[in-house]
C-alpha cells in the first residue's frame, strides 16, 4: 500500500494526525527533499528506508515504490504541503493505477494557509475580495496561455503565489500590467511555519527591490491583494441585524 501524505508547511506540529500515524508505520518513505522539514523523519522507524525523491526521476519513484510493494512493505509518499498542490502525484498516481498498485492520499496543511496565518490575514474580506488565486509565474516550466500573470491580474482578487521568488521582476510587471498598482499591498512569506520564517511587508511596485534587500530567490510565496490593508467591511453573518437559521436578527420581522 502506499500513502500520498502532505507533511504540510514546514513546521514538525503542522503534520496531520494522520500523516504523522502513518510515517511512524512506514516501512519506506520517499519524500520531497529540502522543501519537507527532515525534523518529521525522526517520527519514522528505526529501520525505515529513506529516500530523497528530490535526487530522483518519476521512474525511479515508482521503481522503488515497485520494489516495496513486492516486498509487502509500506510506502509513505511525502510530500510538502498539500499534494494536490504543485506536487506532481497525478502522474506518481497514473503509474500506480497503471500497475495495480493501491494508494490513498491523506491532505496536508498548505503554505499559502500557512502564510496568511503568519500575516494574520484573511483572503476573503467583505468588500474587497471573495476569491482567492493560487498559482505561479510562467518560468522554465510554462503555464497554459489563458492563465498567464497579467490575465489572472485582471481580476483584482486575493492572490498567492507560489514558485515565484526567482522572477520578481517579472511577476512585478506582470501584475502591474493588470489592475493592481504600484501601491496594491503585498508580501513575500519566506518559508511560512518554518523556524527561519521571515515574513515581509511590501507593495505590487516593491516586490522585487524588497526580495533582493533581503537575499531571497527562493522557497518564499508571494501574496498580492488589498486584503492585506486595514481597510475592509465587517461580515454580514455576525451582524447584530443580519438573520440566520441560527439566531434572530433585528431585521427580523
Amino acid at each position: 500500500m502506499v500513502h500520498f501524505v502532505g507533511a504540510g508547511p514546514g513546521a514538525e506540529d503542522l503534520i496531520t494526525l494522520r500523516g504523522a500515524k502513518l510515517l511512524e508505520e512506514a516501512d519506506q518513505v520517499i519524500y520531497a527533499g529540502s522543501l519537507v522539514n527532515p525534523a518529521l523523519l525522526d517520527r519514522c522507524k528505526k529501520d525505515c528506508r529513506i529516500l530523497n525523491s528530490a535526487e530522483m526521476t518519476l521512474e525511479e519513484v515508482i521503481a522503488a515504490i515497485e520494489n516495496a510493494e513486492a516486498q509487502d512493505l509500506m510506502t509513505v509518499r511525502l510530500h510538502t504541503g498539500d499534494p494536490s498542490l504543485y506536487g506532481a502525484i497525478r502522474e506518481q498516481t497514473d503509474s500506480l493505477d497503471t500497475l495495480h498498485i493501491p494508494y490513498d492520499v491523506t491532505p496536508g496543511v498548505s503554505s499559502f494557509c500557512a502564510a496568511a496565518a503568519s500575516l494574520h490575514a484573511e483572503y476573503t474580506l467583505p468588500g474587497l475580495s471573495q476569491t482567492l488565486i493560487l498559482t505561479r509565474m510562467a518560468g522554465r516550466t510554462p503555464v497554459p496561455e489563458r492563465e498567464r500573470l497579467e490575465k489572472l491580474a485582471e481580476h483584482g482578487a486575493s492572490m498567492a503565489l507560489f514558485l515565484s521568488a526567482g522572477m520578481l521582476d517579472e511577476v512585478q510587471d506582470a501584475l502591474l500590467r493588470g489592475v493592481y498598482t504600484e501601491n496594491t499591498p503585498a508580501a513575500i512569506v519566506y518559508k511560512a511555519s518554518w523556524p527561519e520564517e521571515k515574513t515581509l511587508r511590501c507593495t505590487v511596485g516593491t516586490l522585487a527591490k524588497t526580495a533582493e534587500v533581503a537575499g531571497i530567490t527562493r522557497t518564499a510565496l508571494v501574496l498580492v491583494g488589498d486584503f492585506l490593508s486595514a481597510d475592509y467591511k465587517r461580515s454580514r453573518l455576525y451582524a447584530p441585524d443580519f438573520s440566520t437559521g441560527y439566531r434572530k436578527g433585528t431585521d427580523a420581522k
